[in-house]
């Protein structure tokens, strides 16, 4: 009996941060196979990373992570330009359990705040790809562009205003800005 509720606790700890399988992260300012090896390195120093795949052609990394991790992409980020780059796109691999989007509207993933942009409303289920549309994870041609579909000061800030709280979420959070 006590085999079994342990399997259960082990199971429902994995779940529920077991959302984001991996991440592929493209990075701006690459002109050599050291630039790769020099964010590989940096990649590879967050202890919930398990694997990182350099893609030198098109100066992108596949990031696979340990399961049950709760992914930061802020962290990824910091990663990236500690080594002397910057992040031109960031996509993740989303494991979704029916969870419903609608546009403009924000989705509390187990602690991860998305605010999806430029989407239909829908039922989400299985692994989609969405990817994160804030300064600093698109160029700024495309975050200007992508700021025609919002209002909300969220968009610009990063973290909840007065236009998120009253949705239940807490002033301050931070959320990152998606789309599918």
């Amino acid at each position: 009996m006590k085999k079994i509720i342990a399997a259960i606790a082990l199971f429902i700890s994995f779940q529920s941060f077991a959302q984001i399988r991996t991440v592929n992260l493209q990075a701006s300012g690459l002109t050599c196979s050291m630039c790769s090896n020099s964010i590989n390195k940096a990649l590879n120093t967050i202890d919930y990373v398990t694997n990182v795949k350099a893609n030198i052609k098109n100066s992108s990394f596949e990031i696979s992570f340990k399961p049950g991790a709760k992914i930061d992409f802020d962290l990824l980020k910091k990663k990236v330009e500690d080594a002397g780059f910057h992040v031109a796109k960031l996509t993740a691999v989303v494991n979704f359990d029916n969870e419903k989007i609608e546009n403009d509207r924000h989705i509390n993933l187990n602690g991860l705040v998305l605010h999806f942009l430029n989407v239909t409303d829908q039922q989400l289920n299985g692994e989609k790809t969405i990817q994160v549309l804030d300064k600093g994870f698109v160029s700024s041609k495309d975050f200007k562009k992508n700021a025609q579909y919002t209002k909300m000061e969220c968009y610009k800030t990063g973290v909840t205003g007065s236009c998120c709280t009253s949705s239940g979420l807490v002033a301050g959070t931070r959320i990152f800005h998606v789309t599918i």
